[in-house]
């Protein structure tokens, strides 16, 4: 690739921001990662927020051309979002694609060392294909989240791991990056999951698709204005869903040579940051 083709390809990321009631939160946030990508171009996807959200970046659109904002008619799961926000950005030529929390609970100031570790290679020259923000790898933290809270996420990517065979320590964390190439690898159409297990779900795609994933520390920040959507019934169906999928693999004769190697080279990856961390 010609270094001009580089520097474009690299030069239109596009960061998906999923709304539903943000209308307190979306200015400061679209506001920060324009700050801290200057050369991003940001999604709303809104799923008709009763309070006004989707009307709010219309009119952050008309005065900011690197705003851009995709209406839904109802409130259909943060995975549908994030797949029709996907559709959209491949089908207009943007590379990298970033998912990111309306709430403020990703740092858009963290985004820039996600972006560079998306280009970083390892020793085998290979570059990243999906870039998480962890919580769960040294380095990583949560601000002011309740114990419980703490105990359920690290229990959902515990189990995650177990039940499907997973290297990634934050199989759960919402704060990603993903090549435009990866999400094509994925095959969309076979990700079916639109609640909380959307994350889940997107991670085993990738190791069974042989990405590489790689994991940066990050530090998660609870949310200061409006109320979270998390719920225990959201937690217990994502769990229900992964159960299922981890009984499945483990009564299926064989299991992909590609998916254990990618979780090698994952395991990999992570023990080199931690390493150069060090």
């Amino acid at each position: 690739m010609s270094s001009r083709a580089e520097e474009e390809r690299v030069n239109r990321p596009l960061v998906v921001i999923p709304t539903y009631d943000e209308r307190e939160n979306l200015p400061g946030i679209v506001a920060r990662v324009r700050a801290a990508v200057p050369t991003a171009s940001v999604l709303v996807v809104d799923d008709g927020s009763p309070d006004g959200t989707g009307e709010l970046a219309d009119e952050m659109a008309e005065t900011d051309a690197a705003v851009q904002v995709l209406h839904r008619h109802g409130k259909e799961g943060l995975g549908s979002a994030y797949l029709a926000a996907f559709d959209w950005a491949l089908g207009r030529g943007f590379d990298p694609i970033v998912q990111l929390d309306a709430d403020g609970s990703h740092l858009p100031e963290e985004l820039p060392e996600l972006l560079e570790t998306l280009e970083a290679t390892d020793a085998a020259g290979r570059a990243a294909d999906v870039v998480i923000g962890s919580r769960w790898v040294p380095g990583g933290s949560v601000v002011n989240w309740p114990r419980r809270r703490v105990w359920l996420s690290k229990f959902g990517s515990t189990y995650s791991r177990w039940m499907l065979g997973l290297s990634v320590r934050d199989a759960t964390a919402g704060y990603r990056v993903y090549r435009s190439s990866a999400l094509r690898a994925l095959h969309l159409d076979d990700v079916h999951t639109r609640g909380y297990g959307f994350q889940v779900d997107m991670t085993w795609h990738a190791v069974m698709a042989g990405l590489r994933v790689v994991e940066v520390p990050v530090t998660f920040v609870e949310r200061e204005r409006g109320r979270s959507k998390m719920s225990a019934a959201i937690v217990l169906e994502a769990m229900a869903r992964v159960t299922g999928w981890g009984v499945a693999r483990r009564f299926r004769p064989t299991t992909s040579r590609t998916s254990r190697d990618s979780r090698q080279a994952t395991a990999e990856t992570n023990d080199d940051r931690r390493a150069s961390r060090a």
